[in-house]
């Protein structure tokens, strides 16, 4: 007498459950990478009509949380026409003060530029009144990183420093002097430092 062997379930013989979430996940998967494609190209088309205007603002949120935003501002149709970036003054309860500064890409390697371009983005953002909500929490940061056991933060300044970029009239360009504001004081709690 023959033994029978029996037989492998290949992809055809397997039961409804297992090929139905084969099948959802497939779904999803390039439901998320339809989504993101449409998505990133409205955000980043420089045209305005109505369709993407709207997918602009419905993503933006959703943008913004993740980081996944992006301004062209610096190529047009009008580039950003000033130079700037931030400091924080830091004051501790004896009254000493220190300038603490955000890395700034022009004064770092390139190798350094590469891990550290997200902070240029993030500066450039914090400066804007429209995320002032993230004012505070900057500011808590800095307190944090700081603060010691020999001296406590008491009080954050943030600072901007800019500087207007000037055209000239052959087409090259002056710097103007640099003017520089305190826009936001944070007073430091005793558990801002935990």
């Amino acid at each position: 007498m023959a033994s029978e062997v029996p037989a492998s379930k290949t992809d055809r013989e397997l039961p409804e459950q297992p090929r139905r979430l084969q099948s959802i996940k497939r779904v999803a998967l390039n439901a998320f990478i339809i989504f993101h494609l449409i998505a990133i190209v409205c955000w980043s088309v420089p045209i305005n009509n109505p369709v993407i205007h709207f997918v602009k603002e419905s993503v933006r949120p959703y943008f913004l949380w993740t980081g996944l935003f992006q301004s062209w501002d610096m190529f047009g149709p009008d580039p950003k026409s000033v130079n700037s970036y931030l400091e924080a003054v830091v004051i501790y309860d004896d009254g000493t003060s220190q300038l603490w500064s955000f890395p700034r890409m022009e004064l770092l390697s390139y190798s350094d530029r590469y891990f550290k371009e997200r902070y240029r983005k993030y500066e450039e953002n914090l400066q804007n009144n429209d995320f002032a909500d993230l004012w505070p929490d900057a500011a808590r940061y800095i307190a944090r990183i700081n603060s010691n056991s020999a001296h406590r933060v008491q009080k954050v300044l943030l600072v901007v420093r800019w500087s207007d970029i000037i055209p000239r009239s052959d087409n090259s360009y002056d710097r103007g002097p640099w003017d520089v504001n305190v826009f936001y004081t944070y007073i430091v709690k005793p558990e801002d430092l935990q």
